[in-house]
């Protein structure tokens, strides 16, 4: 289960490398949040502490706007000694710089005096490394660890050095670019500085985590500054722009876009989103998957090097350690020190249900999106050994429903989204015990047969195409048998290990509206639902019923609010017609931006009634975060009405804006070959009128 994020701290990332810390930019003594420094799941720095004079300074002003830089003000106490003044208060401004770049941190403080008289002061910073891996950090796991090998001291450098029980040499180098007066037992550097008033020093660090001797090149800081920011550029400028009246939501998706370029990887496939900051910053199989597929409007590049990962990691055996098969796709992977000693089995682990469908589900829609044959074609024996997995591992029983159980003992129980422990609860209060199958997978695995059909039709294996299509008509008939409450007119979460129905009303029935299985009286009640009050609580559907025994609006899972869940609604509302409701939900969603920081739509928020004027965080949800981010951008394709399909190479247009726009611009869409740009407006008459500004795409355009 993911979860237990800092809060209200300052976190950055680059590529495998991220940082976090109290709003000041320290990593105190004794933390017990987890700060630090970390990169493959370990951390390389445990203790940061800037001091004036042996005193921490005051904090003035600290900003994470930017996911890349953060820039911390702050100024020195007033110090006074046996009535003799040491340093007036607010003599010397201290700001702080930092930012990550190709494997390092770059630290830099510049001091400057506003004393009217030369002062004279001692400023030092205290660093040090525990190598603590991620699980001991966050208090899951303890185990044989290794051992810290010392200390090395060079001129202007330092390297604090461990051996892990993986017998892996991790270092932490620490360099900076003047010397120092003096270096305490601790470890603590010290610069004595003589300024004038308005004169400035400023002090660089370059702290690198280093793996058996692999150290990671120096650049000039300005240099490394700016291809920082040229990459930013670079991702804006190859990304989807969109320009609207309505202020609020230019910046939830600006937001969006900047947290998702922060989020993303590269471990040689190409560059895929992780989870979330800071605790979840690897390879998600169900997470990075969902995040590409909502990312399709705004580069589909990404949902390439997504799919391209996770084949590489792809099942090849039946391991029950790890809960692997072959053909299925993994649910997480870690690199630390006891995932190198086998003491957890995230190496990668594959306890997840729904990241196989989804790897296929994502495949199909890149493709509808691209019209990329080739990728398709190389990734041939990924997706058959995938089909396989569900027609064999995911479904033991033969019942054609695909379900989980878990068979390692360091596992995960329940292996849907909703992995918490309380999350499939029956009617009665009582816990389904598995194996489970959850209504949302069954849509994922028909989606994604009927989809790949027709594209393994047109690549000449007609007869495979024939056994997808046969294979998901059973699979819808007997879904309908089986999951729908015609008492509540909707469909159970669930079915247990005795085929019993899980009859809780949630919001992962919303998630098949996307697929087709479900019939079209029955979607429309479906719906109708998850806008209901009970359901839907103004700033966005719950996870749960107000009106089920389970219903919590505190909880995890049970009564929450999460935006990933309700942009998936969305796309299946946008594209079974269901306009109205649809609206009601993102508008839901931007109210609930408006409220929190840099408006930025959380992992998930608590489900209380919008009467409260004020959407209630949930205490340790993490932000960013990569399917969070994502959900605006599904707000363009739903706004749109937007489905692409390279099979007939056309391009179905059903736009429609949310009360408090008026004007909706769209440029540089990337589909088929090339890109399409519109525009929707909106006259006081509230008739729309949508403008092709340009369609360079090669697809043709259906406008009803």
């Amino acid at each position: 289960m993911k979860g237990a994020c800092v809060l209200n701290d300052l976190v950055i990332k680059e590529n495998d490398l991220f940082l976090t810390t109290d709003k000041g930019g320290d990593i105190p003594d004794g933390d017990t949040a987890g700060r630090g420094l970390y990169t493959k799941d370990t951390r390389f720095l445990s203790r940061m502490e800037a001091r004036i004079n042996g005193k921490k300074p005051v904090l003035l002003s600290s900003s994470a706007d930017e996911n890349y830089i953060s820039t911390i003000r702050m100024t020195n106490p007033h110090m006074e000694e046996n009535g003799e003044l040491i340093l007036w208060r607010e003599s010397v401004e201290i700001e702080r710089t930092r930012f990550i770049y190709d494997g390092a941190l770059y630290e830099s403080f510049k001091l400057t005096s506003y004393y009217p008289k030369t002062i004279r002061f001692d400023f030092s910073l205290l660093l040090d490394a525990d190598f603590a891996d991620m699980f001991v950090v966050r208090g899951f796991q303890h185990g044989e660890l290794g051992a810290k090998t010392g200390v090395r001291s060079y001129p202007q450098k330092r390297i604090i050095g461990y051996i892990g029980a993986d017998n892996v040499r991790r270092e932490t180098m620490i360099q900076w670019d003047c010397p120092e007066s003096r270096v305490d037992e601790s470890g603590e550097l010290h610069f004595d500085l003589e300024l004038r008033h308005r004169e400035e020093a400023i002090i660089r660090f370059f702290i690198a985590p280093c793996i058996d001797g692999n150290e990671p090149v120096k650049h000039e800081t300005d240099y490394a500054m700016g291809k920082l920011r040229a990459s930013y550029e670079e991702w804006n400028q190859a990304s989807t722009a969109v320009r609207s009246d309505n202020e609020l939501f230019n910046r939830l998706y600006h937001r969006s876009v900047q947290d998702l370029r922060v989020l993303l990887t590269d471990l040689g496939y190409g560059s895929f989103p992780v989870a979330g900051l800071p605790w979840f910053s690897v390879p998600f199989g169900r997470d990075s998957l969902i995040a590409a597929l909502q990312m399709l409007s705004l580069n589909p590049g990404i949902a390439k090097g997504t799919l391209l990962t996770m084949a590489a990691y792809q099942g090849k055996r039946v391991d029950e350690w790890r809960d692997e098969q072959p053909g299925k796709v993994m649910h997480e992977i870690r690199y630390g020190e006891l995932a190198g000693t086998n003491q957890v089995p995230f190496t990668p682990y594959y306890g997840t249900i729904d990241a196989t469908p989804l790897f296929l589900l994502l495949a199909v829609e890149y493709y509808a999106w691209t019209g990329d044959g080739d990728l398709i074609v190389s990734l041939m024996p990924r997706l058959d050994a995938a089909l396989n997995w569900v027609r064999e591992y995911g479904d033991l029983d033969g019942d054609f429903f695909v379900e989980y159980y878990q068979q390692s003992s360091k596992g995960i129980a329940n292996q849907g989204w909703k992995d918490s422990a309380d999350s499939i609860v029956h009617r009665g209060g009582d816990y389904a015990e598995a194996p489970i199958a959850l209504v949302e997978v069954q849509g994922y695995v028909y989606q994604a047969l009927t989809k790949l059909a027709p594209i393994y039709n047109r690549l000449g294996r007609a007869s495979e195409a024939l056994q997808m299509e046969q294979y998901a008509e059973i699979l819808r008939d007997r879904f309908e048998d089986s999951f729908w409450m015609e008492d509540e007119q909707y469909y159970a979460i669930a079915l247990d290990k005795d085929k019993k129905m899980v009859q809780s009303v949630t919001s992962n029935a919303g998630h098949i509206l996307m697929s087709g299985i479900a019939s079209p009286e029955r979607a429309a009640a479906v719906a109708r639902r998850l806008v209901a009050p009970d359901m839907f609580s103004g700033y966005g559907i719950r996870t749960m019923s107000a009106n089920a025994s389970g219903y919590n609006p505190m909880s995890y899972h049970d009564g929450s609010i999460w935006p990933h869940d309700n942009s998936l609604s969305l796309l299946g509302l946008s594209q079974s017609g269901f306009i109205e409701e649809a609206l009601s939900v993102i508008q839901g969603l931007l109210a609930a931006a408006e409220k929190f920081e840099y408006y930025r739509l959380p992992e998930l928020f608590c489900g209380y009634d919008s009467a409260l004027r004020s959407p209630v965080p949930y205490p340790v949800a993490c932000s960013p975060q990569a399917w969070a981010a994502g959900t605006p951008l599904v707000f363009i394709q739903t706004l749109l009405g937007l489905r692409p399909d390279a099979l007939s190479g056309s391009i179905a247009l059903r736009p429609s804006l949310p009360d408090g726009m008026n004007l909706l611009e769209v440029t540089g869409l990337q589909i088929g070959g090339g890109r399409l740009s519109v525009r929707i407006t909106r006259n006081d008459a509230s008739d729309l009128k949508l403008e092709i500004l340009s369609n360079t795409t090669g697809f043709k355009l259906i406008v009803p």
